[in-house]
């Protein structure tokens, strides 16, 4: 999650029937229904500058659909797509369903938007003089590929943050997921030798976790 994780996991442990209420009060009382659910298509994604929205709001999400559109821009930005892709499946453990996302955000005004979790002001400092310059924070759960070129190029900022030289045993990639994570003030002091704390770290763990997927993923 850009800038800081605050919606840590603990969010969807403690208040699962809170969110799955809100939820339901967002699409109308219908509450969710897997028996009702919209078949998912077989045709995948393709990238795209359209700004018709590309998120099927009723289909499961798999982050390697994604792939083009994270090599995409990940080449336009600088950045691993690999580590573009292994940052999506870190942000997947949530509900990525626009009415979901949004009526979370009305209890949780702090929230982040998107299959790639961006904060408003993360969003809004990585768009200027991009070609989503006139983009909106909140058309992110609506649109996936955005939500992928904004990650890039947020990736890519914070790469140019970090020295050429760093302390400790810590990969570039490493430390731009702990900055994409928990924000580039803390990248940077991790880049010192900073010890990550458990949240950190456990972001990092995942990612490692989610490596060698990712890099199928994108492999063309």
């Amino acid at each position: 999650m850009a800038e800081r994780r605050r919606r840590g996991l603990g969010w969807w442990l403690v208040l699962p029937v809170l969110a799955l209420a809100l939820w339901a009060w967002a699409r109308g009382g219908d509450g969710p229904d897997t028996k009702s659910a919209a078949p998912q298509s077989s045709v995948k994604p393709t990238p795209s500058a359209s700004r018709t929205a590309s998120a099927d709001k009723h289909t499961a999400y798999d982050p390697a659909d994604y792939a083009p559109q994270v090599r995409t821009y990940a080449k336009k930005a600088g950045v691993s797509a690999q580590l573009l892709m292994a940052i999506l499946y870190n942000e997947s453990y949530k509900p990525h369903d626009p009415d979901f996302e949004r009526s979370w955000q009305r209890y949780k005004t702090d929230s982040a938007f998107g299959i790639a979790n961006m904060h408003r002001a993360a969003f809004d400092d990585t768009k200027r003089g991009r070609d989503f310059a006139d983009r909106r924070w909140d058309e992110l759960p609506d649109d996936r590929t955005l939500a992928v070129e904004a990650a890039a190029w947020h990736l890519h900022d914070l790469a140019k943050q970090l020295p050429a030289h760093w302390t400790g045993a810590r990969t570039k990639d490493e430390l731009l997921a702990m900055g994409y994570n928990a924000g580039g003030g803390n990248m940077l002091a991790f880049a010192r030798g900073v010890r990550p704390g458990s949240q950190a770290q456990s972001y990092l763990d995942t990612l490692h976790n989610n490596w060698d997927k990712a890099g199928t993923a994108v492999r063309d």
